[in-house]
């Protein structure tokens, strides 16, 4: 077996950029590294609390899942990556269920690649945050 990067580096710049002109919304990098320890239903849930209350951190959130997923379905781990609504409990269940039935080495290898996603994103928000900006 051979290392592959999966452009782990990469798509974390383009998510920061897309995102950086939001106020405040780039700092949520720091806030999505902690939460990996929490685990991926955690991780991905989060975008629903935000998307009601702040919806542009949401989507920040929701766009970072998103390309997580892709990049862990080339690597032959296939996770959720709809858009669900935070009125639909079913579907909020179902894929809290298909997270936690992961079998248990699919869950830390996608921790591992999380984590480094995540330590990405942090790397890219603090060479791209504004200065002077509202970045939590």
């Amino acid at each position: 077996m051979s290392w592959k990067s999966y452009g782990l580096d990469q798509e974390a710049q383009r998510l920061v950029l897309k995102h950086r002109d939001q106020k405040g919304v780039i700092g949520q990098s720091h806030k999505m590294r902690t939460t990996v320890a929490f685990g991926l239903e955690r991780f991905w849930g989060e975008q629903l609390r935000l998307l009601d209350k702040e919806p542009p951190k949401g989507r920040y959130w929701r766009d970072t899942w998103k390309s997580f997923a892709a990049i862990m379905l080339r690597g032959g781990i296939k996770l959720p990556q709809e858009d669900v609504s935070t009125g639909n409990t079913g579907k909020i269940e179902e894929v809290a269920t298909q997270l936690w039935e992961l079998p248990i080495e699919d869950q830390r290898i996608c921790l591992a690649v999380l984590t480094q996603f995540c330590d990405s994103l942090v790397w890219w928000t603090q060479r791209y945050k504004k200065l002077g900006g509202d970045d939590d």
